[in-house]
């Protein structure tokens, strides 16, 4: 065994020595004075932003709507009177969704979400009295909502959920 004491590696095959060496015997690569993209990094409000709108998608199930294209609503028919309304929740089938259930789904998880950020905000040291309190308050009443809201659309969803 060869040892190397470079960072070059060493190749036995004589033809990758004669490809290797040959056409830049000859040829010169040309100068290019190509300026490298100025990129500036995104604020963080708005990598925020980007990711909240990923997290919405995710959780409202558009994947799962792009492939299986459920209805946006569902209809049934009222057996006493034989009049059909519109049903938002698909009952009873945990794994299949109608596109304005899952979206309204997704927005009580984002509504949860925001307002445990509005809760954090609310801890900074820097900030006067009244506006933690207003922040406080936000956050925790869009949080109750968000929680009270899933929970209602976990019943309606499943009937018999715990109970």
């Amino acid at each position: 065994m060869a040892s190397q004491t470079d960072s070059t590696p060493i190749y036995v095959d004589p033809i990758f020595h004669i490809l290797k060496i040959i056409p830049f015997s000859v040829l010169r690569p040309p100068r290019l004075r190509l300026k490298l993209p100025n990129l500036t990094l995104p604020s963080p409000m708005t990598v925020f932003a980007l990711v909240l709108l990923t997290y919405f998608m995710v959780v409202s199930g558009i994947v799962y709507d792009v492939i299986v294209e459920p209805p946006g609503i569902g209809s049934t028919q009222d057996p006493a009177t034989g009049s059909v309304r519109p049903v938002v929740f698909l009952p009873g089938r945990v794994n299949g969704q109608y596109i304005i259930e899952g979206l309204s789904s997704g927005f009580m998880f984002v509504l949860g979400g925001i307002g445990i950020v509005l809760m954090d905000l609310a801890l900074d040291k820097n900030r006067a009295k009244t506006v933690k309190v207003s922040y406080a308050s936000a956050g925790i009443s869009s949080l109750i909502i968000a929680y009270v809201m899933s929970m209602l659309f976990i019943r309606i969803k499943i009937p018999a959920y715990l109970r």
